[in-house]
């Protein structure tokens, strides 16, 4: 009779264990518009090479929406938690990192600058998801695979180099 409880709680525990772990991995389903540029709103993943002294690399889920002057890109980890939200307007940049207190900036690439390492050209991003290989001093862009939904760019002034891929959901 121990026996046989003992194996019970032991197959109990093995299901919940399996069934946290399934769920853990799942991205959360959201009730948002497909990739679109005529409602300003992508999904996927982005990648960021920053060769700095340390390098550095990140990676993670995105939810970009609005514009170039106005938007907000949600950053989410491999288990569906959200890393931090970047929000800007004209007037100022925040990065609400959850946790932490929000940090207020004057424009999104000194914010960006702070957090990689390296000013992101999100301005110039709307535009290459939407085909047009804008000009950004000091970045190419790659858009010969963009009806595949990747996208790279790199930095190559002012140092330091920066590598940008970006694969969106289809």
């Amino acid at each position: 009779m121990f026996f046989s409880a003992r194996l019970r709680l032991l197959l109990v525990l093995g299901c919940l264990f399996t069934t946290l772990f399934i769920a853990g991995c799942a991205r959360p389903i959201r009730a948002t518009a497909l990739n679109d540029s005529n409602t300003g709103f992508w999904t996927g993943r982005l990648s960021l090479q920053v060769h700095s002294e340390p390098a550095q690399s990140f990676s993670a889920g995105f939810e970009l929406k609005g514009q170039a002057e106005r938007g907000e890109l949600t950053l989410i980890s491999p288990l569906g938690n959200v890393l931090g939200i970047l929000r800007w307007s004209p007037s100022e940049a925040v990065l609400d990192s959850g946790d932490q207190k929000i940090q207020r900036f004057t424009s999104i690439d000194e914010l960006t600058t702070q957090a990689t390492g390296a000013a992101l050209p999100l301005g110039a991003l709307f535009a290459w998801l939407q085909g047009d290989n804008a000009s950004v001093s000091g970045w190419s862009a790659d858009l010969s695979r963009r009806s595949e939904g990747r996208i790279s760019a790199k930095r190559v002034q002012p140092s330091p180099q920066a590598d940008l891929r970006v694969v969106l959901d289809q």
